[in-house]
């Protein structure tokens, strides 16, 4: 049993809907700030910290300001138009966009654990039992198989259709010959043909010289 399984899964957390690339962008200068006077704690680095997390902080405040703002305007919109329908869906994913967060998870009666002393042992049994395996007879091995035996040589049929579907008037490849040649050759060029790319494929060789 995996971890997910016997533990759940948490949804890592959103951004708010009026969290936008301006509002990462400060986030981001926020962190830089605070990084830079942490290592060097002077007073002009101490008074850029203070200025941008003040900017950041109106800025959050405007945005969303301004999402509730549309909000309201849309619910006022619908109600005005009559759109029942969009009225109340809007009202339902507005209302939804608070979910309270918990820490809990289940032992393995599937009793729901809130003390974080038993979360913590749970999760160590948890791992215990998956990590640590005493003996090797417990791991299960894989089988690793390969696609060789699988696979047959192509027959002389194949070859056949596939001279027969080149294409006539074309420039040549590396090797200078074009298809109109091979086309002529007949029973003994394909036989050839045949026997040197099933060669190749046994050998998994390619010839330095054709």
């Amino acid at each position: 049993m995996s971890a997910k399984e016997s533990l759940g899964y948490y949804e890592p957390k959103k951004h708010k809907p009026w969290f936008d690339e301006g509002c990462s962008k400060l986030l981001d200068q926020r962190k830089h700030t605070k990084l830079q006077s942490l290592q060097d704690p002077n007073e002009l680095n101490g008074d850029n910290r203070n200025n941008i997390r003040c900017e950041t902080s109106r800025h959050f405040r405007n945005k969303k300001r301004e999402y509730l703002r549309d909000k309201i305007d849309e619910f006022a919109m619908n109600s005005k138009n009559k759109n029942i329908r969009d009225l109340y869906r809007g009202m339902h994913d507005f209302k939804r966009s608070y979910q309270p967060s918990s820490n809990l998870v289940k032992d393995g009666n599937g009793v729901l654990l809130a003390d974080s002393h038993n979360i913590l042992n749970r999760w160590r049994n948890n791992f215990s039992q998956l990590l640590n395996v005493h003996r090797v007879s417990a791991v299960r091995q894989t089988e690793i198989h390969t696609a060789e035996p699988l696979v047959p040589d192509p027959s002389p049929f194949e070859f056949e259709s596939a001279i027969a579907r080149l294409k006539r008037y074309k420039s040549p490849g590396s090797d200078q010959i074009p298809a109109e040649r091979i086309q002529a050759g007949r029973e003994i060029l394909r036989s050839k043909i045949h026997y040197l790319i099933t060669s190749i494929l046994h050998k998994e060789k390619v010839p330095h010289r054709w």
